[in-house]
């Protein structure tokens, strides 16, 4: 899925800007634009050398990414614009594209196509021409199309046209020399001419005539109007009234053409687009009549049926927790955070590992000097040091899940079946006001939700961003939880971890059915492309996942940190054990717990893993009844979210959202958990 790849490859820390202070001088500007998840942010990543940031465009939701770039002397302000399928908006997003091309007077534009769907994209360029602006052409995905034999003469395709065609693999860097080559050499505007019916032209001619200039052709801003664009008079006005002389010249324009045919005007000139692009450059693309082979198209339609798409993804979803949840969260992570890191257990003194008792020898003598050292001491490698327990926690143990979780997600996501688990899962996900695309956050959020949690911005709309941080907040287990859960469960009744599970799947989806009724919004449309199957690149693998690693480790591996420091503080200062105290009647009274629950529930505020491991310490001092255990890991999981997790909703969110979100999340896992306790009791469900 290439709109999760552009998210997670590009790991430098991102500078917001708001939309248009990139720079206090005028910078020529230019302007990406494409198709959506064709690899433009990939590309904005490779030409800026930044990660992809995004602020929102002056009085929308819809997000827009600058950064700057350099060819040869001369610095740009480069523009990454929202995927779109047309310059004629029918969504928010369609319409800020179109307006940046108006509006930001463009020293050239970048389009970028999928050179799978060549024709699909030069549809776009049609456009594009329209407006006379100065253009390069990238085909990306150029290793897809030759995987699908598809033929393409780019050398022939930018004669015709008259500006650069630049074929690309942006993930690989392919390609990208030669078109900063091309973008130095300068833009140029195309030689093609777009030709539509002469009533239609004539009609444009007029109408523009009426429009004032605005850096770019007013020529395209009418082939536009003729195309039902009713909102191109107000982009190019900036929101102001439309003076009067202006708007019955257009609306007489207009008029004369739809006078002249019998069939509505858009339909014709998108249709004329549509054989322009054909009988000119159909025949510099050759696509074989298969372009993969049977089994592996039977094999692909399977994993997206209904019935026996199922028995795919349980089997993908056993596999990943062998790998993530048994080998890196176990073996990898015992040996790092044991091996390694270590510490000293204060209840025996017994010594593990090599840096933390190392580190903890080294500075404890220095307490000797003072409070202030002592204080100092504490905070680097005390019970919630920022070493002993923030950096153990981010290195030793979340990153070698994250790891081996990004490998097999990068195993999946080249193979072809992540787009084939969003089909299938498509149908679940609209009915709690989501589509497929949120299936990816969910999976992630398995590895780990502070993660996932960031690559929800890949959804389109804010409210689909809104309901899936919720649901991961609320009930997906990260792998270090969930191998904690699952091992303390397994060696139990059966019952116990189904209806755990029955009961956090049941919520999710009361939750999300009913905040996708509450929350303001639409969902976003489904349009979702089927690569072939094909095996994965081993190169291709590690590199993605070396990016991705080191995006984590540069978003969210502060995030644990600064948890970790205010968790010291709140210790330090006594609020941690009149917290504790406070909800122990909860625990008691409410859920039926004992009091010693209540520190458990704290720390799976700092770790989510090392509250479940709390519960677990006491199932094993048999202090929890099957009831308890049941209650207690259902209420652990729908529980408020690790500390990193909640910076991370804030960041994504914003502060108020974040709290909300917060406050919400823990008085309905509470209500939950009293509501089962009451259940079970009563119904007797375990003997014990």
């Amino acid at each position: 899925m290439s709109s999760l790849a552009e998210t997670a490859c590009h790991p430098e820390a991102p500078t917001k800007v708001a939309a248009g202070d990139v720079s206090q001088k005028q910078l020529p500007r230019i302007l990406l634009i494409g198709n959506p998840n064709v690899g433009k942010s990939v590309l904005f990543g490779l030409l800026t050398g930044k990660y992809v940031t995004v602020s929102n465009y002056p009085g929308t939701s819809v997000e827009v990414t600058f950064g700057r770039m350099k060819l040869g002397n001369v610095e740009y302000e480069l523009i990454d614009t929202p995927g779109v399928n047309g310059l004629h908006p029918r969504s928010e997003d369609e319409r800020v594209t179109r307006d940046i091309l108006l509006d930001r007077h463009p020293y050239g534009v970048v389009q970028v196509i999928d050179a799978k769907n060549l024709l699909r994209g030069l549809m776009m360029t049609h456009q594009l021409i329209e407006y006379e602006i100065p253009l390069i052409v990238v085909l990306n995905l150029w290793d897809e199309a030759e995987e699908r034999h598809i033929k393409i003469d780019a050398k022939g395709l930018s004669r015709a046209l008259g500006v650069p065609v630049i074929p690309t693999v942006a993930t690989m860097r392919h390609g990208i020399s030669d078109l900063k080559t091309a973008m130095q050499k300068g833009f140029t505007a195309a030689k093609f001419k777009p030709e539509f019916h002469p009533v239609i032209e004539e009609a444009a001619q007029n109408i523009a005539k009426s429009l004032p200039l605005n850096g770019s052709s007013p020529i395209g801003a009418a082939y536009s109007i003729l195309s039902g664009d009713k909102s191109v008079l107000a982009a190019i006005h900036h929101g102001e009234p439309v003076p009067e002389e202006i708007e019955i010249a257009v609306k007489a324009g207009v008029a004369h053409a739809k006078e002249r045919f019998f069939e509505p005007l858009p339909f014709l000139i998108s249709r004329t687009r549509k054989m322009n692009m054909e009988e000119r450059f159909g025949s510099f693309i050759e696509t074989p009549e298969r372009t993969v082979p049977v089994w592996r198209e039977r094999l692909g339609n399977w994993m997206m049926h209904p019935l026996w798409g199922v028995p795919f993804l349980l089997g993908v979803l056993y596999l990943m927790y062998e790998l993530v949840g048994i080998f890196a969260a176990g073996t990898v992570v015992n040996w790092i955070e044991h091996g390694f890191f270590g510490g000293i257990n204060p209840d025996t003194g017994e010594r593990a590992g090599l840096l933390n008792p190392f580190l903890i020898d080294l500075l404890t003598p220095l307490k000797a000097h003072g409070a202030i050292a002592a204080f100092f001491v504490d905070m680097f490698v005390g019970r919630y040091g920022l070493i002993t327990v923030g950096l153990t926690y981010a290195v030793a143990i979340v990153l070698p899940v994250i790891f081996f979780f990004f490998l097999a997600f990068g195993i999946l996501e080249d193979s072809g079946y992540l787009p084939r688990l969003t089909i299938l899962s498509n149908r679940l996900f609209k009915r709690i006001g989501l589509n497929g695309r949120a299936v990816l956050p969910m999976v992630l959020g398995l590895g780990c939700d502070t993660m996932a949690t960031f690559t929800v911005r890949t959804l389109e709309s804010r409210k689909e961003r809104m309901v899936a941080t919720m649901l991961l907040a609320l009930g997906v287990p990260c792998s270090a939880q969930l191998g904690v859960i699952l091992g303390m469960s397994s060696a139990m009744n059966p019952l116990v971890l189904t209806i755990i599970g029955f009961t956090v799947l049941s919520q999710l989806v009361i939750v999300g059915w009913t905040a996708s009724r509450i929350l303001p919004g639409k969902v976003s449309s489904f349009l979702m492309e089927i690569p072939p199957i094909r095996t994965p690149r081993l190169k291709n693998l590690f590199i993605k996942t070396g990016f991705r690693v080191k995006w984590f480790l540069v978003e969210a591996v502060p995030l644990f940190i600064i948890g970790t420091g205010i968790l010291f503080i709140v210790d330090k200062i006594g609020l941690l054990q009149v917290i504790e105290n406070f909800t122990k009647p909860v625990m008691t009274g409410l859920l039926s717990l004992p009091p010693e629950s209540a520190r458990a529930f704290l720390l799976g505020f700092l770790r989510r893993d090392y509250g479940a491991a709390g519960l677990f310490m006491l199932e094993k001092q048999g202090l929890l009844s099957l009831t308890q255990i049941t209650v207690s890991l259902t209420v652990m999981i729908l529980f408020i979210p690790c500390l990193a997790s909640f910076f991370a909703i804030i960041k994504e969110q914003g502060a108020k959202v974040g709290a909300i979100m917060t406050v919400f999340i823990s008085m309905y896992a509470l209500a939950v958990g009293v509501v089962l306790n009451i259940i079970l009791r009563n119904l007797h469900v375990f003997a014990s």
